[in-house]
């Protein structure tokens, strides 16, 4: 049986999916037991759920990560928050001593950790369930989905708009080179940069932390994105090897794509940012990979706080 730190059983976990009310439900129980733990409310969706940020530490330096930027990727959240519950485990049981302690002696009194798990909660549980009979958007969804009523390749946002086209960097060559003209399952950027509140919600806060680092969570591919049109600051290859090292990922210069938030936050802040493939094989990768993928996950997003 699985456990974390101080010995109890992890509170996340993953069964047959990992919905909206999954995630609440978890940040509550987690709440509840870590007192290290705080939640803020950085936004809503559209259609009123709440886009929560974890945060962890008291160190000045603010790091920052996201998950389930994309709808059917939703296997990030859960693994992102197990990350946050080990961290918390280790903050509150170790006092710095043994194996516990490595990896929060003194760290998290240098940086602060702030996590967004679930920043498409709308598209998260439309991927996993479809349409209901209440969706106001019922028809246009079947529309933009060509008529049909599985939801499971769906990235976009309830309005269809893929929220990692969305960031003002090269939003408009992002728009010309995916040629999609209106709302769909992925690549339509939306009527203009930050449309989507749900992405607006991310550079909102983003801008107002100034985060040294950020990574976004997604999947799939065992892959790294470090890069964006030579404008990363020097180290960040580096640091991308290092998360390489430690997960079995392969560090990738990329080219050829625009207005994604790890692109955006490196054009505007001329800091380190990362996109983190996790996985591999066919998106929506299966809950059964969850503890594969998460062993992978872990060293990565602790080199990545480390800085």
């Amino acid at each position: 049986m699985a456990s974390v730190s101080n010995g109890l059983e992890p509170i996340v976990r993953i069964h047959k999916g990992y919905r909206y009310e999954d995630g609440i439900a978890d940040i509550r129980q987690l709440q509840g037991r870590y007192g290290c733990l705080r939640r803020v409310e950085v936004g809503k969706s559209v259609l009123g759920k709440s886009i929560d940020a974890l945060v962890l530490g008291s160190g000045e330096e603010c790091v920052h990560v996201n998950a389930s930027v994309h709808a059917n990727e939703w296997i990030t959240t859960p693994l992102l928050l197990r990350f946050i519950e080990e961290l918390a485990a280790e903050l509150e049981s170790s006092s710095g001593r043994g194996e516990a302690g490595r990896l929060t002696e003194g760290l998290l009194d240098r940086i602060t950790l702030w996590a967004v798990p679930m920043a498409n909660p709308d598209g998260i549980n439309l991927s996993q369930d479809g349409l209901w009979p209440e969706c106001p958007y019922r028809e246009h969804l079947l529309s933009w989905n060509s008529g049909v009523e599985d939801f499971s390749r769906w990235k976009a946002n309830i309005r269809g708009v893929d929220l990692n086209d969305q960031f003002p960097a090269g939003w408009e060559e992002e728009r010309a080179r995916r040629s999609t003209g209106g709302p769909a399952p992925q690549d339509y950027g939306g009527s203009a940069p930050l449309s989507e509140p749900e992405a607006a919600a991310l550079a909102s806060l983003t801008r107002r932390l100034g985060f040294s680092r950020v990574a976004s969570l997604h999947t799939q591919g065992r892959e790294i994105y470090w890069n964006y049109r030579d404008l990363e600051p020097d180290g960040s290859e580096a640091l991308a090897d290092r998360l390489a090292q430690a997960s079995g990922y392969r560090a990738v210069k990329l080219t050829g794509s625009d207005a994604g938030y790890k692109d955006w936050f490196i054009s505007e802040f001329r800091r380190p940012g990362f996109t983190i493939e996790a996985g591999v094989g066919v998106n929506p990768l299966p809950a059964g990979q969850f503890e594969a993928i998460y062993g992978e996950i872990k060293p990565l997003l602790t080199e990545f706080i480390r800085g």
